[in-house]
């Protein structure tokens, strides 16, 4: 757990971290939704969602995010990709176009449940993989002034811009200091002869119970701790605050909103046009 990366600042010098955060913000959406946009046939989704998963490593590299840091962010994935096969066994789609990949006594297995499975999988690997990169190279202060930035139209109808944006960025900042009192716990009760891992399921239910119990109320504590810090600094949400850094764009910045934006309507036009990938492959070898 001390090597889950996301929630962490990591201070380099890099392209991505001197983006404005603002920037960063609507790029990671508009990337996102490049990810998650449906495309017609499984050849283009092959296509489409390499490509992306491509292109968001380079800029998960560009950060210098270490890789076991990325491995273990995602290394509990494998009980999500064991639920979306079962229960795209279980509930196949009205169409397979992949065709059959077993039966047994009239039980029929398609090679549709295991391609939207790991399509699934895949785009949760890509939205933890830009929220890595989000997070890993723009400061928590810098995120929450866009955020702000962002919140800002929405005072005319009285939206609490600065205490949501700041409440945004505390649940980012505290993420992996939650992991790494979890990870105190559990030695601590492993210590006392706690076995998370093998045992019963009623004592592992237990087990999981001596886990909670103090991890909510170090929470409990970090946020009265927290709370008395703000106020000892007389920090008012609804004041008017001055800052020492302010966000400015620069060439950078629009040269990657342009990228990102370039990104998001290249697959939505793939999807509207209904482009099939060997279709495409013959009319250019012609």
């Amino acid at each position: 757990m001390n090597n889950f990366a996301l929630g962490k600042y990591v201070p380099y010098d890099t392209w991505v971290h001197r983006l404005d955060a603002r920037v960063k913000i609507i790029a990671v959406i508009m990337l996102m939704v490049a990810v998650f946009f449906p495309l017609s046939t499984w050849s283009m989704t092959l296509l489409v969602q390499g490509t992306l998963l491509v292109l968001i490593s380079v800029i998960l590299a560009c950060t210098k995010t270490p890789l076991h840091s990325i491995l273990t962010s995602l290394r509990s994935l494998w009980v999500m990709v064991l639920f979306l096969l079962l229960i795209y066994i279980l509930v196949p789609k009205a169409e397979n176009t992949l065709g059959i990949a077993w039966s047994v006594n009239g039980w029929t297995v398609y090679w549709d449940s295991f391609a939207e499975a790991a399509r699934i999988v895949v785009r949760l690997v890509m939205m933890i993989m830009l929220a890595m990169a989000l997070t890993s190279s723009t400061k928590p202060l810098d995120l929450t002034y866009a955020l702000q930035w962002y919140f800002t139209p929405l005072k005319v109808i009285r939206f609490p811009a600065e205490e949501f944006a700041m409440t945004i960025s505390i649940a980012l900042r505290f993420i992996p200091t939650l992991l790494e009192d979890a990870l105190r716990v559990m030695r601590a009760q492993s210590s006392r002869g706690v076995d998370f891992a093998h045992g019963r399921l009623s004592k592992r239910i237990v087990g999981l119970t001596s886990l909670i119990v103090p991890l909510f109320v170090s929470s409990f504590i970090r946020s009265e701790e927290l709370a008395n810090a703000m106020e000892c600094r007389c920090y008012d949400p609804r004041g008017k605050r001055t800052r020492y850094r302010k966000l400015r764009f620069h060439w950078g910045d629009l040269v990657a909103f342009l990228f990102a934006g370039a990104v998001m309507a290249g697959v939505i036009v793939l999807s509207a046009l209904h482009v099939d990938l060997f279709a495409l492959m013959g009319i250019v070898a012609l």
